[in-house]
């Protein structure tokens, strides 16, 4: 999944630089998507751990 979230980086990197302001605010979106549901898959499996032991 980090690896999608590197691609919509750069894809909205490259879009903005050439002015296309649509795909790299949609890149940037589906990026800042990505990056919460890691958060919150880290924050659940750190909890998790904390639980067990």
């Amino acid at each position: 999944m980090i690896k999608w979230i590197l691609i919509l980086l750069i894809v909205a990197a490259v879009a903005g630089l050439l002015g296309l302001g649509r795909i790299s605010g949609a890149a940037m979106t589906g990026a800042k998507i990505l990056i919460a549901i890691v958060l919150v898959l880290f924050l659940l499996a750190v909890l998790g751990i904390i639980a067990i032991a």
